[in-house]
């Protein structure tokens, strides 16, 4: 009891700074509705730009963990049919858009003369599913951690640009909520940032983004086991998405167990007040210093992908889609 009494006593006594009162504030507003993702996202990024994070060495766990669950949380608020016919849509666009990023990204590379692994990184990220692919990649071509940070920065940066831009874009382009749903999660780097923008759009666009943006993180493993091949690294771990059978088995309860149904409104409510918490961190993990490491040619090689694979993909939508 003595210990316990000295260790409260010293929680006690400690000086909470301004910058951890202000972050806590953020917290909790973010957890409480008041704000929406978007919002959060821009507060993520001046937290880290004028106040600073006073909890930086958590901020990248945090934010990955929160994500998986928010994601899985929103799978009670979608029904197994409906998700399965969105994954058939999005199969064929996914695979041209996959293949498609890595070649371009191949002829960038070489043509802006970018070193190789960070590039291919740049095009991984773009390609699948941003960090996460990137993460799970980054180890089976033993990338340095430099070329994972600089990579993540783009991927970052572009993500940002993405969350407040295209519900603008597709709204000004009269998109139906599926073909957003399905643009959104082709076009978007990051889970995050893709099921931020569509919840924004409506719910029907945050089911098809959610359901397409998670089958195309599958293609995690068999890209990192051709990248094994074409780097010459043999037989790496590969990171694998569990959290995304958690996301399915949600979906499956709450479209044919009628308890479920009667209690998802709820879990999918708090799902969202923790994927907004989840989008301020990524603004706070947009510092300076991460601003500060993209070089110019792997910007550019990273806009020009992330620009390409955006009109392609919403031309291949509106053409012969919805």
């Amino acid at each position: 009891m003595a210990y316990f009494g000295d260790h409260a006593k010293k929680v006690l006594d400690r000086n909470v700074s301004l910058r951890e009162i202000i972050f806590i504030t953020l917290v909790i507003l973010c957890l409480s509705s008041v704000i929406s993702p978007l919002v959060a996202l821009l507060l993520g990024i001046m937290t880290a730009w004028f106040t600073g994070h006073p909890y930086m060495h958590l901020n990248s766990k945090a934010s990955h963990f929160l994500l998986q669950v928010s994601v899985v949380g929103l799978g009670f608020g979608m029904q197994a049919n409906s998700a399965l016919k969105a994954g058939k849509e999005g199969l064929l666009l996914t695979i041209l858009s996959i293949s498609g990023t890595l070649v371009l990204g191949f002829v960038l590379c070489r043509l802006l003369k970018i070193e190789r692994k960070t590039a291919y990184l740049v095009a991984i990220g773009t390609a699948i599913c941003g960090g996460s692919a990137i993460a799970a990649v980054a180890p089976v071509i033993q990338a340095g951690e430099k070329q994972i940070s600089v990579a993540l920065g783009v991927v970052f940066i572009l993500n940002s640009v993405a969350l407040f831009a295209f519900p603008a874009m597709g709204h000004l382009l009269g998109l139906s909520q599926d073909s957003f749903g399905l643009w959104s999660a082709v076009a978007i780097h990051d889970t995050s940032s893709v099921v931020g923008a569509a919840a924004k759009y409506g719910a029907p666009a945050l089911e098809v983004a959610t359901t397409v943006k998670l089958a195309r993180a599958l293609w995690i493993v068999p890209v990192a086991l051709l990248s094994s091949v074409a780097f010459g690294t043999g037989k790496r771990k590969i990171r694998i998405p569990y959290f995304i059978g958690l996301f399915v088995l949600a979906m499956l309860l709450n479209t044919y167990i009628p308890f479920v149904q009667h209690i998802s409104p709820y879990i999918v409510n708090i799902s969202r007040s923790v994927l907004t918490l989840t989008l301020f961190l990524v603004g706070c993990g947009l510092s300076r210093k991460v601003v500060g490491t993209v070089g110019v040619k792997l910007f550019v090689m990273g806009c020009i992908l992330w620009l390409v694979i955006s009109a392609c993909a919403l031309f291949g939508i509106t053409s012969f889609g919805n």
